[in-house]
């Protein structure tokens, strides 16, 4: 399934794409896509449903973030090695873990806004994985049982603050806009292997970003279950998987996002964003 929320910022509802690429209403179904709606019992519910016989959405309304309430946004670092290589960093012996504030999170398809004071604003396509059930110390072996689906994020990043203000990363991918999931969430059934994803970033038409999930450093299954041991993931919670290379901060001169750029950016199977920029006006 394709599971998705459309309509205003702050009034979203929730529906899915089927088949035929009609977005369905399921406001009438499940108050939103999210906490124990993504659940196995929750997402059966969901399955067993005939879709043509949910209201069809007319129009070609907003697509807002395709998760709900999410309460942890998790992002790991430096987790491809060749994007590793083209910052000038090693692959580093565990994941590095860093947070991403969920006030960040917005459509896939809105305005990226550089923040104030901002001289290093950067893109970075990853793939999203949405916990679907509580995992608690889980072993590699049953991480997968607890990811509801996967989604396209965008895990936009302002350089300088990231790593020129000192202390941890949060400050950097933090600000308002640098979050674009979506542009549905799409049920892990769908997605036989998330390691074999082919992705791509391009910015005013020309392709930075041109990778895949085969060259994570460390894999899915792997990340669930080492994360758990740290926290407990909840229904809903994000995980942002890393960068392939291609990024702005990679270019030799680097290259930073600028008012009236676009961005467009996908991920194999999951969808594609868009989103224009522009500066931060109050």
């Amino acid at each position: 399934m394709k599971l998705l929320r459309y309509g205003p910022a702050g009034q979203e509802k929730p529906g899915l794409l089927d088949g035929n690429g009609v977005l369905r209403d399921l406001s009438g179904v499940v108050p939103d896509i999210g906490g124990e709606v993504l659940s196995p019992d929750g997402l059966a519910r969901l399955k067993a449903l005939d879709p043509a016989k949910l209201p069809a959405v007319s129009g070609n309304p907003r697509l807002g973030p395709c998760v709900a309430g999410v309460g942890k946004f998790i992002c790991i670092g430096l987790n491809y090695s060749d994007h590793a290589a083209e910052t000038g960093a090693t692959v580093p012996p565990e994941p590095i873990i860093f947070m991403k504030a969920t006030s960040a999170i917005t459509g896939p398809n809105d305005d990226v806004i550089i923040p104030k004071n901002s001289v290093k604003t950067d893109w970075e396509v990853e793939l999203g994985v949405v916990i679907g059930s509580v995992a608690r110390y889980v072993s590699e072996q049953d991480a997968m049982k607890h990811i509801a689906g996967y989604c396209v994020v965008n895990d936009v990043s302002e350089r300088a603050f990231q790593t020129e203000r000192h202390g941890q990363w949060t400050k950097g991918k933090s600000a308002d806009s640098f979050g674009p999931i979506g542009p549905w969430l799409v049920t892990a059934d769908e997605v036989p292997d998330p390691q074999d994803l082919a992705m791509f970033c391009d910015v005013n038409g020309h392709r930075f970003q041109n990778g895949s999930t085969k060259t994570m450093v460390y894999g899915v299954r792997y990340l669930v279950s080492y994360l758990s041991q740290f926290m407990s993931l909840q229904p809903g919670d994000i995980i942002s998987t890393g960068t392939p290379p291609g990024v702005g901060m990679g270019q030799k001169p680097p290259v930073y996002l600028k008012p009236g750029d676009t961005i467009h950016l996908g991920v194999a199977g999951l969808g594609e964003q868009k989103q224009a920029v522009r500066a931060y006006s109050g």
